[in-house]
């Protein structure tokens, strides 16, 4: 396997790059099969969702899964996810999460966010490893970014609209910033930048799940991140103990400089603390 060269240069100006195919029809499927057999057997409230009606109810995400099943974390550490992570950031990173969606239909989406809001590295950023399990279009609720923003601090959170959103929290973008959506077939993994703005809209469908296998990865100079993210762990699945960042502080909000929007360190986060259970 060979990592396009164009690809590292697409993630440090556009803070995304997608690496289609890299894995199988089978493994994806066997992905699947299994985190079914999860929600059955080992059913996980998460995300402090009590409505029986909703769908996400039935279909919590799973969290945090490598720590207790090995399918997880042989996936987390996989060496393609490894490669490819080498290629964009130059060297290799340290892991930190697992996550799986459901997104069964009818279910809410994610409003904007960073992911390095939750995480907090220091230095450095996170950066994310996104594998489509379905295929994701607009009608299931695909993933969608705001290119180059992964250049902007992480910005001060408002409530976000929870009718729409399963998580409270997200961030306002000025006019220019706009969301797009990213058409995924099942086996493709998107890489993106800690910074980069990103969320999704409910499922619409009444019949298709867009579920997605999710890695969280750090710069392997960092020295700490948030205590939620621990243990730390090298490629190889081996323990590096890390510091615990502090959460709060400052954070981006938007101003108007030569006739343009910028994101600036002037505002102060007040809202991490009871929000920080989101965990991205």
């Amino acid at each position: 396997m060979t990592v396009p060269a164009t690809s590292k240069s697409e993630f440090a100006e556009q803070g995304y790059t997608l690496a289609r195919g890299l894995f199988s029809k089978q493994e994806v499927e066997a992905l699947r099969a299994h985190f079914h057999r999860v929600n059955r057997d080992h059913h996980r409230a998460s995300d402090n969702i009590t409505d029986a009606s909703d769908p996400l109810a039935r279909y919590p995400r799973v969290m945090q899964p490598h720590r207790w099943d090995e399918t997880s974390l042989n996936w987390m550490i996989d060496p393609r996810l490894n490669q490819w992570m080498r290629a964009i950031l130059g060297r290799e990173p340290y892991a930190v999460q697992t996550m799986f969606y459901f997104k069964p239909p009818g279910a809410r989406g994610q409003a904007l966010h960073q992911d390095q809001f939750y995480l907090r590295v220091d230095p450095g950023t996170c950066v994310a490893a996104w594998l489509a399990i379905d295929r994701c279009d607009e009608a299931n609720g695909c993933l969608r970014i705001v290119p180059g923003t992964h250049d902007i601090p992480v910005l001060c959170t408002l409530d976000a609209d929870t009718e729409v959103s399963f998580t409270a929290d997200t961030v306002e973008l000025p006019p220019g910033y706009e969301p797009i959506p990213l058409i995924m077939e099942p086996g493709d993994v998107l890489f993106f930048n800690g910074q980069l703005v990103h969320g999704s809209y409910p499922n619409s469908t009444a019949d298709r799940f867009r579920r997605a296998m999710i890695g969280h990865y750090i710069v392997g100079e960092a020295e700490a991140v948030a205590k939620w993210y621990h243990p730390v762990l090298r490629m190889d699945g081996s323990e590096i103990n890390l510091g615990v960042s502090e959460q709060g502080g400052p954070c981006g909000v938007w101003v108007e400089r030569d006739g343009e929007q910028v994101a600036v360190l002037e505002g102060l986060e007040t809202r991490q603390e009871h929000r920080s259970r989101r965990r991205a």
